[in-house]
């Protein structure tokens, strides 16, 4: 499935299909934070996280160039080789076609040979079931920790998860030991 996607640094061109995509309904209601997604606030987001190196954020590609959509890294602590990841297919007729599972693998594999992070953690909302079996897939574990939010929905459960990169290289391959 890795060779049907690839993965493209995501640029300031790219902003209005995300912001288009984040506010669609059936990606923001997997998200912890629900608010209306603006091109101001993205703007914002590239140069005080992806320019200052606190965030690296892709494109999800298919063969034919087209973006479906979105995987990044943020929070990255270089010195503790610890970030957290983040996810979200932007386009309808692109969901449940394994297409988040195999960038997860390309990001993860990135973030533990690239990056040289140790760990990686991720925050989900408790009852976006396919999230957590894509992360499971490449790996992912099921922490002990829970929170509670209050979103559109109501309140929600969120589940954090972790891999390190021993587990990783075990579960997907590669040399990142």
């Amino acid at each position: 499935m890795q060779d049907v996607i690839y993965l493209r640094p995501m640029t300031v061109e790219d902003t209005d299909r995300i912001v288009t995509w984040r506010n669609r309904d059936f990606v923001r209601r997997n998200f912890i934070y629900q608010e209306p997604f603006t091109r101001e606030g993205h703007l914002s987001w590239i140069r005080n996280q992806v320019e200052t190196g606190r965030v690296v954020q892709f494109m999800i590609c298919l063969p034919d160039d087209r973006a479906i959509g979105s995987v990044y890294f943020r929070d990255i602590d270089r010195q503790e080789g610890v970030a957290e990841y983040g996810i979200f297919i932007g386009e309808e007729d692109a969901l449940d076609r394994g297409y988040g599972t195999a960038a997860a693998r390309l990001a993860l594999n990135y973030a533990f040979g690239d990056l040289q992070l140790r760990t990686i953690f991720l925050r989900f909302l408790a009852d976006n079931i396919a999230a957590r079996k894509s992360y499971e897939h490449v790996g992912f574990r099921m922490k002990d920790r829970k929170e509670t939010v209050m979103t559109k929905q109501g309140e929600r459960e969120v589940c954090f998860m972790e891999i390190d990169r021993r587990r990783f290289r075990d579960i997907c391959g590669g040399d990142h030991g």
